[in-house]
């Protein structure tokens, strides 16, 4: 339980990147896989629990993108809409995870038709949310996604671990 006993609806994780490549869509029989890539900027892997609704996703939002972690070109803590810089997305179920003796379980996570409804909501407020920035906009600066119920293979590179862990 998070602090005060509440209930956790979300939990998040945000890793500052140089550059980052997330798979969309694995190889196919008669395809390529697919990529998104971003540039400097920040990967947020994120996992709906139980209990969690559509009217906690403005507060998350918010949040993650207004939090002053990104270090921009003076040495200065700003958002990443601030700084600013891309955004990737990575849902990511296993942030749900418990450990029981040696296994891991993840009776905690929304369901799959929630979670799916969670996350769409989730990327849709994070693209209005960036937009309403005009430095974000301005420069060009990306926000791209994974693909909800994929595996998710990924590709980082940081100049340091500087990973926030956050629940909502």
């Amino acid at each position: 339980m998070a602090a005060l006993d509440r209930e956790v609806t979300a939990r998040v994780v945000l890793q500052q990147c140089l550059r980052a490549k997330l798979q969309v869509k694995p190889q196919g029989k008669d395809s390529d896989a697919e990529w998104v890539e971003i540039q400097r900027g920040m990967v947020i892997y994120v996992c709906f629990f139980k209990g969690s609704d559509k009217n906690d996703i403005p507060k998350i939002v918010s949040a993650l993108l207004n939090v002053k972690l990104s270090e921009s070109d003076t040495g200065k803590h700003v958002s990443i809409a601030e700084l600013p810089g891309d955004v990737l997305v990575v849902p990511q179920a296993t942030l749900g995870g418990k450990a029981k003796g040696r296994c891991m379980q993840y009776h905690s996570n929304a369901g799959k038709e929630l979670g799916m409804e969670l996350y769409a909501l989730f990327i849709a407020q994070c693209q209005q949310e960036l937009e309403s920035h005009p430095k974000w906009a301005e420069a060009g600066s990306a926000l791209r996604y994974g693909t909800y119920g994929n595996r998710q293979v990924l590709q980082l590179d940081t100049n340091g671990p500087y990973t926030h862990l956050l629940e909502f």
